[in-house]
């Protein structure tokens, strides 16, 4: 008898377990507890969605070319895997100056019959709100942003291409400086003027040295490399490319939940291939300048 009721109890168990995906699907993705801002903070504030630039027309793809030469990657404040600190030299690429924008993406779908970017279930709740012409593609894999990418004639950039174009060259931790500010950025506060997801380009002070927005808030973006905790401990020091197989891609970037060392720009973050999410889109690259791909 108590046998029995073991068993029983352990099925209970595991099925209890196994249904916590699908809840969180159901559920949606939530904001952490916001973090308080401090009086300097609300005075470095450069906007609100008051003062979002307006963008009803679709933006246009527009890359920005950075120029040959070494970057600081990795910092000694961060963790393991964003150590070391050390000089890496990068040939010139261009990078897209947004994140790709759900009427970007809709034209890829729409010229290719390629699955359209939504979440696993249609009960996502954010999903109506994230749908802006000039709002970042969310709920898209790993796998189909490089689908995207490679219609246009791009790729996905390599990590250290990603933290060289938003990051700059002197190691700074944000794109603006070393100074953490809650509202430079879509980070995890609706203080920022935004619940969601932003139009790409809202935010004044996230656009790093070379003109690339976005790159500490709005989304997580996928790059090409597979996640390593010791990449950075590779002897190479000219054009990285991470390991040549993994188990998980690489993430970078603050998202508009982030909060704590999230929002850093040398945080790295790494999910399976496969996964989308509504905190989750990409920008694309191409070798040897902005010129290399399709408009």
């Amino acid at each position: 008898m108590l046998e029995t009721k073991f068993k029983v109890a352990l099925l209970l168990t595991v099925l209890f377990l196994t249904s916590l995906p699908v809840m969180g699907i159901l559920k949606g993705t939530s904001r952490p507890p916001e973090e308080p801002i401090r009086p300097s903070d609300e005075e470095r504030s450069v906007v609100s969605s008051a003062e979002a630039p307006s963008r009803e027309e679709p933006i246009q793809d527009e890359m920005v070319t950075i120029p040959a030469g070494s970057f600081i990657r990795g910092t000694k404040a961060g963790g393991y895997d964003e150590q070391p600190e050390r000089a890496i030299y990068l040939d010139t690429f261009g990078i897209d100056r947004f994140e790709v924008t759900n009427h970007q993406y809709q034209a890829f779908v729409a010229a290719t019959g390629h699955r359209k970017a939504a979440p696993p279930s249609r009960y996502a709740k954010n999903l109506s709100r994230m749908r802006g012409v000039n709002q970042p593609v969310t709920h898209v894999s790993w796998s189909d942003a490089e689908a995207y990418c490679n219609w246009k004639g791009k790729r996905l950039p390599t990590e250290a291409e990603w933290e060289k174009a938003v990051r700059g060259v002197d190691g700074r931790l944000w794109p603006w400086g070393n100074t953490r500010d809650f509202l430079a950025a879509n980070w995890g506060s609706t203080r920022d003027g935004f619940e969601l997801t932003a139009p790409v380009g809202s935010f004044k002070r996230d656009v790093s040295q070379f003109g690339v927005a976005d790159g500490a808030g709005n989304v997580m973006e996928w790059v090409a490399d597979w996640y390593s905790e010791d990449a950075y401990r590779a002897p190479a020091e000219r054009n990285p490319k991470g390991p040549d197989y993994g188990v998980y891609k690489v993430l970078r970037g603050g998202g508009y939940t982030s909060t704590g060392s999230d929002v850093r720009i040398t945080s790295r973050s790494r999910m399976v291939p496969d996964f989308r999410d509504e905190t989750i889109g990409f920008r694309c690259a191409v070798s040897g300048g902005e010129n290399g791909g399709k408009a």
